[in-house]
């Protein structure tokens, strides 16, 4: 009698451990499916602000195209003559520094490493807290939409193969409620997955911009 107790109860540790390592199975292929979905896109967003956005020249030229000639400068010091003059190649001369001209294509590569690094190369600060709020807030219901759909998961498939389930929604969902819950949830999920990785997606363009 104790080995058939012993027998039994290793039969339902398997059976629990086997439905467990199932419904990880299942969420994970509907992430990856998600992923599937949102990485073209992403990719096809990202190369298209690529083509559009250019970095500021680098070169200044005139109006012929041409270099600019020497610039001249008088030579007061020397010999004592104030009209002689001293020519001195233009790239000797001393520029002024102009504003800060942010690179949009390294913004972009910032902010795809870290959401929110590009904004913070372009000196954009006030941008990077309201990325990580988008973030955070993303995260929640990510976190509850995933928690909800493996317990409903969970008491449906206890319900399935047990006759005399002891879930906690025993009294509260029948087992066709509880698939539909199941379902909602499951839904849900991918909603907030797509919706995060389009904001991902969007915080790169604004880098760009």
């Amino acid at each position: 009698m104790l080995k058939v107790s012993c027998f039994y109860m290793y039969f339902c540790f398997i059976r629990q451990v086997t439905f467990i390592f199932a419904a990880q199975l299942f969420l994970l292929r509907h992430i990856l499916k998600n992923i599937f979905y949102c990485l073209p896109l992403s990719c096809l967003l990202l190369a298209s602000a690529c083509c559009l956005a250019q970095a500021p020249a680098d070169t200044v030229v005139n109006k012929a195209g041409q270099p600019s000639p020497a610039a001249v400068v008088p030579d007061t010091a020397a010999n004592g003559n104030a009209g002689s003059s001293l020519k001195v190649p233009a790239t000797a001369v001393a520029v002024k520094k102009g504003p800060f001209q942010p690179n949009p294509k390294r913004a972009g590569l910032y902010s795809a490493i870290v959401p929110g690094l590009g904004q913070f190369y372009n000196r954009q600060y006030w941008k990077v807290p309201v990325i990580y709020a988008g973030l955070a807030v993303a995260g929640y219901f990510i976190n509850d939409n995933l928690t909800n759909y493996r317990a409903f998961r969970k008491a449906y498939i206890g319900r399935i193969n047990n006759p005399y389930p002891t879930d906690k929604y025993l009294n509260i969902y029948s087992s066709s409620q509880l698939q539909q819950l199941q379902n909602e949830y499951s839904k849900f999920l991918n909603l907030t997955v797509l919706f995060t990785g389009v904001g991902y997606t969007l915080q790169i363009l604004e880098a760009m911009t």
